[in-house]
């Protein structure tokens, strides 16, 4: 039983590492509301390709987990494939700026749609 639990921890271990390997920093410009959506328009600094460097969260309001983020910096943490809320696409989770993924509180998890 103690080596299940110790395997455990080691597997969950192991998946914030992967997580944490995809964190970028983010600033979000705006929020708004439509149809129960809620939808931040971010942008990511310092990318060469700028039509890259926008793209939208998507969350659904109600849902656990969807907020909508006041404007200014965050970390964004890419999920694993098939992890998170939303199937049809790449889910991520928002934190403060500054705060460790690993243990702070996130902002929200949210759908990520490229533009």
């Amino acid at each position: 039983m103690k080596r299940a639990l110790i395997l455990l921890a080691l597997i969950m271990a192991a998946s914030l590492l992967i997580a944490q390997d995809k964190t970028t920093t983010i600033t979000v410009r705006s929020t708004e509301s439509v149809s129960g959506v809620i939808i931040v328009t971010a942008v990511q600094p310092g990318t060469a390709d700028q039509s890259k460097a926008t793209f939208e969260l998507h969350c659904n309001k109600g849902f656990p987990n969807c907020a909508v983020p006041e404007p200014g910096t965050y970390t964004m943490v890419r999920l694993p494939k098939n992890w998170g809320l939303y199937d049809a696409c790449s889910n991520v989770d928002l934190y403060p700026s500054g705060v460790d993924p690993a243990s702070g509180q996130k902002v929200g998890q949210y759908c990520v749609i490229e533009k």
